[in-house]
C-alpha cells in the first residue's frame, strides 16, 4: 500500500500536477487565450505545420519500424546486435547534438550533401524537409520497441502455416502478421506522434526559427514565453499537451487486456 501511494504521489507531483497547471494557466482568463493565439495566422501556420511535420515523420517511422522489427525477430544476419543498439542511439543523444550533426550534412554552405541539394532546388536546412528529418530521427525507436516484444510473444507459427498453405510474402504480412501486432504497431504510432509534436531541440537547429515559414508549436511556445506573453505560451503549450495526452488515453482504454489477446 505505501509502495503504491508512493509511485502514485510521483507521478502526480511530476506529470499530472505540472500538466494541470498549464492547463489551469491557459484558462485563467477564461478563453481569451486560446482565442489570441488561433487568431493569430503565424500560430496558426505553426499548428498546421507541427501536425503535417509529424504526421509526415509518423507514417515514415511506422513503415520503417515495423520492417525493421520484422528483420530483427524474424531473422538472423551478421550484425543484428549492433543495428538493435544503433536503434537505440535517438533515446540517448541531445536533440541539438542531432540537429547539428543534420546541419553539417545537409547545410547549404559547409554540408556533405546541402550544396548538392540545394543546386538541385531542394533545400533541407532551414525548410520543413530538414524540420522532418529531425523529427523522423528522434522519434526512430518508438514504433519498434513497441512491436519487437509482440512479434516475440506472437510467434512465427502462423506464419510458416500460411506460407506452406500458398501465401505469398505480402499476404503473409496482411492476412497473419499485422493483426497479430496491430495493437503493438497503434501504441508506437501514438508515441511517436506524441513524441513528434513535442519535438523543440533538433527542430530548433535546423529550421532557422522563421516566423510563418519554418516555426513550430515548440517554438511558438519558447518565444511566446520568452516575449513575457505567458498567457499564449501556455495556450500554445496546451494544445500540444492536449492532442498527445488524448491519443495516449484513447489507445488505452480502448486497447484489450492481455487476457482478451488471449482468447
Amino acid at each position: 500500500m505505501v509502495k503504491r501511494l508512493i509511485v502514485v504521489a510521483y507521478l502526480f507531483f511530476l506529470v499530472a500536477w505540472p500538466l494541470f497547471l498549464v492547463g489551469q494557466n491557459t484558462f485563467e482568463g477564461g478563453l481569451d487565450n486560446l482565442r489570441g493565439i488561433l487568431a493569430d495566422p503565424d500560430v496558426v501556420h505553426a499548428l498546421r505545420l507541427s501536425l503535417v511535420v509529424a504526421v509526415v515523420a509518423v507514417v515514415i517511422n511506422t513503415v520503417f519500424g515495423v520492417g525493421v522489427s520484422l528483420l530483427l525477430v524474424r531473422y538472423e544476419f551478421p550484425g543484428k546486435r549492433l543495428l538493435s543498439a544503433l536503434l537505440d542511439v535517438p533515446l540517448s543523444v541531445s536533440p541539438i547534438v542531432v540537429g547539428l550533426a543534420l546541419v553539417l550534412v545537409y547545410g547549404g554552405r559547409t554540408g556533405w550533401f546541402g550544396p548538392t541539394l540545394e543546386n538541385a532546388g531542394f533545400q533541407v536546412i532551414f525548410a520543413a524537409p530538414g524540420i522532418v528529418l529531425a523529427t523522423v530521427f528522434v522519434a526512430l525507436p518508438l514504433v519498434i520497441r513497441e512491436v519487437v516484444p509482440v512479434l516475440e510473444e506472437v510467434g512465427d507459427e502462423q506464419e510458416q502455416a500460411a506460407r506452406s498453405l500458398g501465401a505469398n510474402a505480402l499476404q503473409t504480412f496482411w492476412r497473419i502478421t499485422l493483426p497479430a501486432i496491430r495493437w503493438g504497431v497503434i501504441y508506437g504510432v501514438v508515441l511517436s506522434l506524441a513524441r513528434s509534436l513535442g519535438e523543440f531541440g533538433a527542430v530548433k537547429v535546423v529550421s532557422g526559427n522563421v516566423l510563418g515559414e519554418t516555426r513550430t508549436t515548440t517554438l511558438v511556445v519558447e518565444e511566446k514565453y520568452l516575449n513575457f506573453d505567458k498567457g499564449g505560451a501556455y495556450a500554445a503549450a496546451f494544445l500540444l499537451a492536449l492532442v498527445a495526452v488524448a491519443a495516449i488515453t484513447v489507445v488505452s482504454v480502448l486497447r484489450p487486456s492481455s487476457s482478451e489477446v488471449k482468447q
